[in-house]
């Protein structure tokens, strides 16, 4: 299981690098002033920030519970990202219309294309943050999977 220090580097680091990114893409598809974009961005950084450190930890905990190990599968990356970005998204909805003074639809496509960037972003941003900074269930269900593999 992670360290509270890492999950918090993780929460963090994802939300920094996320609206490097996100601020000026969303500026130039909506076609909105980056201050528009920007603030909105922030709101929901400062959002998803929470979110991801409360749902990191509990996906681990059911992970853990459930496998026995922390260690991720291409396929629960896939649902570990759908099921994060599901739960903001429905949280976002109402920001995005009252910020931008617009419609639930109109804000819907608008969230719909942050979701989508979103769920690219967390999919690879997570196999990156598990690459570089494995934790200790992962470093030993990998080293355990190479030791096997080298007496087989």
């Amino acid at each position: 299981m992670r360290t509270k220090r890492d999950r918090i580097r993780q929460a963090v680091s994802f939300e920094v690098i996320g609206l490097i990114l996100v601020i000026p893409l969303a500026s130039l598809a909506f076609q909105m002033p980056a201050e528009d974009t920007g603030v909105l961005a922030v709101i929901g950084a400062s959002m998803a920030t929470g979110w991801n450190y409360l749902y990191n930890l509990l996906f681990d905990h059911g992970l853990k519970r459930w496998r026995g190990t922390t260690k991720k599968t291409w396929p629960l990356r896939v649902v570990h990202a759908l099921c994060f970005e599901m739960g903001l998204a429905l949280a976002f909805l109402p920001v995005v219309a009252w910020w931008l003074g617009i419609g639930l639809i109109e804000a819907l496509v608008m969230d719909v294309a942050f979701v989508l960037f979103y769920l690219v972003y967390a999919f690879v941003f997570t196999w990156a943050y598990d690459s570089v900074f494995p934790d200790e269930d992962a470093r030993e269900a990998g080293s355990q999977e190479s030791l096997s593999s080298i007496y087989k």
